[in-house]
């Protein structure tokens, strides 16, 4: 890990201790991730690099509460989740974490501030509380004119966006994206990720970031990257950066 991780005082807000997973395809069995250290700051973002099928979307769905590891742990805001039950998962991912995929998975027959609004509705706002909501979520998106058009009716960089918004409208303190510009032209991928990258900004995220890009990947506070089932830190802050980060989070 990098000093400026271990000379933080809080706790992090999301560890995974030992985590393994694998799959059993006919008599095989393919172990995808061996042994999965991570602990990840408030505010911290994290890229997470790897070549396609080295385990990152398996990463990020055990780290998500989507499937289980088949040994070790994952602890989310120093609540080990991996005991728990349904329920109580499916609560921790309402209130504790945002997910953005490559695809926007947005529901169709909604518009996009019905999209933002749904998340929130089903935690329990009342409807007028999530429209407000949404649409401050959407014009901080650079959406305003948008609002009231379907998925369809959406470029790809403005449904990314919604789906951005969408991950955001619970007010989670972990972010997990999967490829959330990988469906995009460089230009659009470029805008998406700087509105990304602010929000989190903005708001004291922590964030996990899957991405082939390795542009995108150098402008967040770490990397690490997956290879053969275990996790290599890299290095992708200079001085200035070690510093600025410090600043946010480290000092006084």
């Amino acid at each position: 890990m990098n000093n400026i991780v271990n000379s933080q005082t809080t706790p992090p807000v999301f560890v995974l201790k030992s985590v393994r997973r694998h799959y059993v395809q006919g008599k095989t069995i393919i172990d995808v991730l061996r042994g999965i250290d991570l602990s990840i700051l408030q505010g911290e973002m994290v890229a997470l690099v790897g070549p396609s099928g080295a385990g990152k979307s398996t990463l990020l769905h055990v780290s998500g509460l989507l499937e289980p590891p088949d040994e070790g742990e994952v602890f989310l805001n120093g609540a080990r989740c991996t005991t728990m039950n349904d329920n109580m998962r499916t609560k921790m991912r309402r209130e504790f974490l945002g997910f953005v995929y490559q695809n926007h998975n947005l529901q169709p027959e909604f518009s996009a501030l019905e999209n933002v609004m749904i998340p929130q509705m089903i935690a329990g706002k009342k409807k007028k509380e999530a429209a407000a909501y949404a649409v401050y979520l959407l014009e901080k998106m650079g959406l305003k004119d948008r609002m009231k058009h379907r998925p369809a009716q959406l470029s790809g960089g403005e449904a990314q966006r919604v789906a951005i918004a969408r991950a955001l409208a619970n007010k989670p303190r972990m972010l997990l994206a999967d490829e959330p510009t990988g469906n995009l032209d460089p230009m659009t991928s470029e805008s998406v990720f700087s509105v990304l990258v602010n929000i989190v900004r903005e708001t004291g995220l922590s964030a996990l970031i899957a991405t082939h890009n390795p542009d995108l990947a150098d402008r967040m506070d770490r990397k690490i990257a997956l290879r053969d089932g275990k996790l290599e830190e890299m290095d992708t802050l200079g001085m200035s950066g070690r510093i600025a980060f410090k600043q946010r989070f480290v000092t006084v």
